[in-house]
């Protein structure tokens, strides 16, 4: 290629936009406030092997974009070896065109690899490869290394009540660490009884973990509580939950300590009682966030596991989930509203995965900002299927539109790769295009420095604050 396709200039149309992005948002830390990092691969600081461990293992938008192509499933998860599936993803790369794996697989291969003068196809597979398995060698490579090299500053994992959090303990200890990692408590699993024989496993690993003998639903509230004592005193401040739709039924305690007995004598609840006994425990987890000052974030919408035939093959989180349909505003608003009339509504970050529902979150959370926190009830970024060109501008215009984009938090990974880290980059160019456009149309006024440090303040300082990572 005569000139990169990935260059200093990519998705920063105008020269407002090109200042804005190298003047004000290119070299700012990263604070990750969620993802799906490996805790053991940062504490042990992993080498990875060879490029698909560390780009194709677990990557569900390329597995899905592979299977389009046809791939037979050998080279996406089966047998087949390291070489053959990142041979078949090469060959896949070029059929991508318009998805917006096509910008973050050559976005990745620039940073941190310094790849920029090829595109990745069949012909330049090989070459790639080894170039980068002979950087993956590297000390600087390594877990660690890539996190100092994207400058991160901040990475929150995702973790289960039951976990023991011993990488998250031996970090805190280590000196040698930039990074600053941090548990998030996500207690899908405890909610998660329309399945009674999987989560009368869940409570037994539950009984385990907090040393409580769990018979009854005070007992299962009380392991609960302990557990997320547990993740306070290691550092976590946040919590997540990954829920189709907001839980806000009416319910009485006598209801949801019968629902339990039923549930551990094996009974399979029907739909109401389910999602009574959700709602109970989605408000009181909600009151513990707002005890302990911690973050709770709500990702809404994902319709799991939708075939049936691979997740008896595979499992869960192997690319076979979509966006769903479910009935956002009045459950969301009755739960916001429930936790507000107490005054026990923490930190809020929502995150919508319908397109169709963006309007409807940031409306919404302009019901629920109280003036003590700015930005208090947040819209957050665009997620998952929403997390490309389209979908990012989108959330930014919709909450633009409704809101205030100058109180927003910015981007997350919700990756499991180490190379996932330039999506940061990415909604930063994206920012700065769309305001210098902005800016060139006459839409924002010309000065540089007052939409500079809007830039700044979205890209990482608003962040920052909200969070208050650094004051612990």
């Amino acid at each position: 290629m005569t000139t990169p396709f990935i260059h200093d200039n990519f998705l920063l149309p105008t020269k407002q936009s090109q200042e804005l992005y190298h003047g004000y948002a290119e070299k700012l830390p990263i604070i990750d406030y969620h993802c799906h990092l490996s805790p053991d691969d940062i504490a042990r600081n992993r080498q990875f092997d060879n490029l698909t461990q560390i780009w194709l293992q677990g990557d569900h938008y390329k597995w899905r974009a592979m299977r389009a192509c046809g791939v037979p499933e050998r080279f996406v998860t089966g047998d087949a070896t390291d070489w053959e599936k990142f041979e078949q993803w090469a060959r896949t790369v070029p059929a991508t065109l318009r998805n917006p794996l096509y910008h973050w697989t050559h976005l990745e291969l620039l940073h941190p690899f310094g790849i920029q003068d090829r595109l990745l196809d069949q012909s330049t597979a090989r070459n790639i490869w080894e170039e980068c398995n002979a950087k993956l060698a590297q000390p600087e490579y390594s877990t660690r290394g890539i996190l100092r090299q994207m400058n991160v500053e901040v990475v929150c994992t995702t973790d289960d009540p039951v976990d023991s959090l011993e990488h998250h303990s031996g970090m805190r200890e280590d000196s040698s660490l930039r990074v600053r990692v941090i548990p998030a408590f996500r207690p899908d699993k405890a909610m998660a009884v329309e399945s009674p024989a999987r989560f009368l496993f869940y409570v037994d690993s539950l009984s385990l973990a907090a040393d409580i003998e769990i018979v009854r639903y005070d007992d299962f509230l009380q392991a609960i509580r302990k557990r997320h004592d547990f993740f306070h005193e290691c550092g976590c401040r946040l919590s997540d939950h990954g829920l189709e739709t907001m839980y806000a039924e009416e319910y009485t305690e006598g209801e949801i300590r019968g629902a339990f007995d039923h549930i551990m004598t094996g009974r399979v609840l029907n739909r109401q009682e389910a999602h009574k006994f959700k709602s109970a425990l989605l408000f009181e987890l909600a009151v513990m966030d707002s005890e302990k000052g911690w973050t709770q974030q709500f990702h809404l919408g994902a319709l799991r596991n939708t075939n049936s035939r691979m997740m008896r093959t595979l499992g869960p989180d192997t690319g076979y989930d979509s966006i769903g349909d479910f009935e956002i505003a009045r459950p969301l608003a009755k739960f916001l509203d429930r936790l507000d009339d107490g005054n026990r509504l923490a930190r809020t970050i929502i995150y919508n995965l319908n397109p169709r529902d963006n309007e409807v979150v940031a409306a919404m959370i302009g019901s629920f900002q109280d003036g003590t926190i700015p930005g208090k009830v947040q819209y957050g970024a665009a997620w998952w299927f929403l997390d490309q060109m389209d979908g990012m501008k989108r959330q930014m215009e919709a909450l633009s539109n409704l809101g205030l984009l100058s109180q927003f938090v910015g981007m997350v990974t919700d990756s499991r790769s180490f190379l996932s880290y330039p999506r940061h980059e990415y909604f930063r160019r994206l920012l700065c295009g769309m305001l210098g456009e902005d800016m060139q149309r006459g839409l924002l006024p010309g000065d540089m420095g007052l939409v500079g440090k809007m830039v700044s303040d979205i890209s990482y300082f608003n962040a920052k604050r909200y969070f208050g990572f650094t004051e612990d």
